[in-house]
């Protein structure tokens, strides 16, 4: 894959551990059925360590096991408040996970579902983000994500076979060329070539797939349903 070109009018990057990716989910496939398209779906699978530090809580939530700065945990708190709060005006659910999850099985999974039909893929996607934001899904299991695969109306031994074989290596070689592509973090839309990060600019992509009719709108959240 080039992280910036594909047969399709748009491209949309998400990774599953993101609560903003989760948020952008339900508008995004939206826009496949307002424009009758088909997005090319992609996984960037954020290294969040990286750049926020690592934590683990437990039950109580307690922080049992950090290396973040005081920098950091300011960002990373408010990130979440900023997610849940976007979230109720959605009756979407969101608790902040445990651990840093390594998310990668997940994006395997949705690079092995992206090969079958609409329906399989998008209820992968459904799935897999609902209950892993209820920490009702282990994301590091392949067995667990195997399961959701069958779930989905996928090919649970046909993703085994995947993932043993081209699955690791198509994923590793996507997320290696993804950054110096100018594409860093999710959701990100590509559309004409061009990098939008954050779903803050959903409406400027349904512009840009609508044929630039009138004027440009200005960035925004899509806080509630359009009329």
């Amino acid at each position: 894959m080039h992280p910036l070109r594909s047969a399709a009018p748009l491209i949309v990057y998400m990774d599953f551990k993101s609560p903003y990716a989760y948020l952008a989910k339900d508008p995004t496939w939206q826009l496949e059925a307002d424009f009758g398209i088909a997005i090319d779906w992609r996984p960037l699978t954020l290294n969040i360590p990286s750049f926020l530090g690592s934590a683990k809580v437990n039950d109580a939530g307690k922080v049992v096991e950090e290396n973040r700065t005081p920098r950091q945990w300011q960002g990373v708190r408010y990130a979440y408040q900023d997610a849940k709060r976007y979230a109720r005006l959605k009756d979407i659910l969101i608790y902040g996970p445990k651990k840093i999850w390594d998310s990668s099985l997940a994006s395997i999974g949705m690079l092995w579902t992206r090969q079958a039909d609409r329906a399989v893929l998008r209820s992968y996607m459904d799935i897999v983000y609902e209950r892993f934001w209820r920490r009702d899904l282990d994301i590091e299991d392949p067995d667990v994500v195997a399961g959701v695969v069958a779930e989905a109306g996928g090919d649970a031994s046909g993703f085994r076979e995947y993932l043993a074989d081209a699955g690791r290596r198509e994923h590793d070689e996507l997320q290696s060329v993804l950054h110096p592509a100018g594409l860093f973090g999710v959701p990100s839309y590509v559309i004409d070539g061009e990098v939008f990060f954050g779903r803050e600019h959903l409406p400027a992509v349904r512009w840009m797939l609508g044929g630039r009719q009138g004027p440009p709108p200005d960035i925004a959240y899509d806080r509630f349903e359009s009329p």
